[in-house]
């Protein structure tokens, strides 16, 4: 089912309990509560956003975009997660080895979530799957992990869906109930793409609210996982002269997106300066992002899903 299917069908069935459960967790978020506040944007960039139809895919582009870094951080801070993937004998999948490859993977996982088709889900969830059944835990490794393990999986999906949130507050704005509550139902399959059973997923807006605290306290990042996401971050091998700029901006978005209790995790200080700094950035880019046609704003995923079945027509491997 479709967003907009999703968005149709809680608007005739929901009824004012969905209504009222909605309107106090999306207020919540405006509140600071899980989510990032929305903050106030220019009256032109509401009308231009109000003509439009905005999906839910649009803001998990800019997730990927801008705000990717701190969305890892968060998923590798369970460390079954972390070391997972700090610990991965998957070298062609790993972030620190194959950047580009890394994120082509998954921005490719975020755009069959959303926009495959049955196919080409089935496909995709195949070739992870394959990749994943070499993510196990060793004798040597610090945690127990397994890359088919539901709750973590869920946990990912869970990063994923309140970083969508978090980035639509800050480009696009509040969302009405039935937007909130349909959205919400639909990132069900971030999670459902692969192992996550569809009961796993927190009935509504305020389990989710429930399930975020509670893992919370299941949150960690050691000193492994800490030097690795640090290692993602920081590039040491830039040019000189770009170096220190490029950092310090990375470090900017990524420490900006983050909730504080991961950037305690991660020993990174902030400070009101750079949360100015960090408002005047997205300021910029919500302005840039509301004024861009339809096929720029879903790029790369418009390009992703020809080049997922042209690599499944060539036999090229998928990730």
């Amino acid at each position: 089912m479709t967003v907009e299917q999703e968005r149709q069908r809680v608007a005739q069935t929901a009824g004012a309990a969905i209504g009222r459960v909605a309107a106090t967790v999306v207020g919540a978020a405006r509140d600071a509560s899980i989510f990032m506040p929305v903050p106030s944007r220019p009256a032109w960039q509401r009308r231009v956003w109000a003509r439009r139809d905005p999906d839910f895919s649009d803001a998990l582009m800019w997730v990927s975009l801008l705000a990717g870094r701190a969305n890892v951080i968060m998923q590798l801070a369970r460390p079954g997660v972390g070391h997972g993937v700090a610990e991965s004998r998957v070298e062609s999948g790993r972030a620190d080895l194959h950047p580009v490859k890394r994120a082509r993977t998954t921005f490719t996982y975020l755009a069959v979530a959303y926009r495959g088709t049955d196919a080409q889900k089935a496909v995709y969830r195949r070739a992870v799957d394959g990749s994943h059944r070499q993510v196990r835990s060793t004798l040597e490794s610090p945690v127990k992990y397994n890359a088919f393990d539901r709750d973590l999986q869920l946990w990912v999906a869970a990063c994923l869906y309140k970083g969508g949130v978090d980035v639509w507050h800050q480009f696009i704005g509040p969302m009405d109930e039935v937007t909130a509550e349909a959205h919400y139902r639909a990132g069900a399959v971030l999670g459902t793409t692969l192992q996550v059973h569809p009961d796993q997923w927190p009935e509504d807006l305020a389990a989710f609210e429930r399930y975020w605290n509670e893992s919370l306290d299941r949150v960690h990042i050691d000193d492994a996982v800490r030097t690795y996401l640090n290692d993602l971050v920081v590039k040491v091998d830039l040019p000189k002269l770009v170096r220190d700029p490029i950092n310090d901006f990375a470090l900017l978005l990524a420490t900006g997106f983050l909730p504080q209790r991961f950037r305690d995790e991660m020993r990174w200080s902030w400070n009101d300066d750079r949360q100015r700094r960090f408002d005047r950035v997205l300021a910029v880019c919500s302005a840039i992002v509301a004024l861009s046609p339809r096929p720029l704003r879903e790029f790369p995923f418009n390009l992703l899903l020809l080049d997922l079945d042209r690599r499944v027509r060539k036999g090229i491997p998928l990730v």
